[in-house]
């Protein structure tokens, strides 16, 4: 039989070689050594009777026949784990993935989802990343993620993006200064009397954010950008600002008293957030992780409270 010559490891091998250009990074990816990695594509090659990959300047390059087992290999690796969830054993797969979330996803329902992923593939190990959007976007471009929850513009063109909610935005302040900007809508000259707090540049809604404000020519802006949308929040809490943020990421502190909400009848754009991947390539456990945070997104949305959902979940 064919499987006596050839393994699922050989073919897993093969497939994350030519998506990461490197053997140590397969390697490192794999949880072995490059010469391990090197061993199996070349124990491949042999039993195929023809080069897969042209090695030179530490670069990989498919060669055309390589490319056509490599086509073949991600289809044999997909009916594989087709062959796992039909016997609904999670638990045989074993890898990583390797997940990049915004600091707002990471604040609302970040957590509810790792536990769903431990629970669903206890033996799959996530390697976390919190940055920003466009940071991910880079690292879903380059292979260095598996799955990227981010939110749009979206740079990386991608075939596999599930739209998972858009979340609308509050204008903040601490009790003391809202109460001193007054219950009515506050106009745009006394919003500019103080700092407004918001996204980091070049961020969607810090250029809205600067556009608005910009139409008053004669009034200075004080426009405070933060890469941490929580380290903008607590300048708020304490006073130092007004800052313009999710509502799903305040709204425990509008609850509490610790925060309270600006009238201002202008608002940045919904933050609109997909988790996205590249579908061709991507594994079984990859698809089931996207999903999963659609049904956590779904929930935090339809939960009566940001406390309440994560104690549902």
């Amino acid at each position: 039989m064919i499987g006596h010559h050839l393994n699922l490891k050989q073919l897993e091998a093969l497939v994350w070689v030519a998506d990461l250009g490197s053997f140590r990074k397969a390697a490192h990816h794999l949880n072995t050594t490059q010469p391990n990695i090197s061993a199996r594509i070349a124990g491949l090659e042999k039993t195929l009777g023809l080069p897969l990959m042209l090695r030179d300047a530490g670069s990989v390059r498919m060669t055309p026949r390589g490319t056509e087992v490599l086509a073949q290999a991600r289809v044999t690796l997909r009916e594989a784990a087709r062959l796992v969830e039909i016997a609904d054993r999670a638990d045989l797969v074993d890898d990583r993935l390797r997940l990049g979330v915004t600091e707002l996803v990471a604040a609302i329902w970040l957590r509810p989802l790792m536990v769903r992923l431990n629970e669903t593939y206890p033996n799959v190990s996530v390697e976390l990343t919190v940055d920003l959007s466009r940071n991910l976007d880079r690292e879903l471009a380059s292979n260095a993620l598996d799955l990227a929850i981010q939110t749009a513009p979206f740079g990386t063109q991608v075939s596999g993006e599930i739209e998972l909610d858009e979340y609308g935005y509050v204008w903040v302040a601490a009790p003391a200064l809202a109460h001193q900007l007054g219950a009515g809508d506050v106009p745009i000259d006394s919003m500019l009397k103080h700092p407004i707090l918001t996204h980091t540049r070049y961020t969607q809604a810090y250029l809205e954010v600067v556009d608005h404000f910009d139409t008053k020519p004669t009034q200075p802006m004080r426009i405070v950008p933060c890469n941490s949308l929580s380290a903008a929040m607590n300048m708020a809490i304490d006073g130092l600002g007004i800052a313009v943020l999710p509502h799903a990421l305040l709204a425990q502190h509008l609850i509490d008293g610790t925060l309270s909400e600006v009238s201002h009848p202008w608002h940045p754009s919904p933050l609109r957030v997909a988790a996205r991947y590249h579908a061709e390539r991507a594994a079984q456990f990859v698809h089931s992780a996207a999903y999963t945070a659609a049904a956590c997104a779904e929930a935090f949305r339809t939960a009566p409270s940001q406390d309440h959902n994560l104690r549902s979940l």
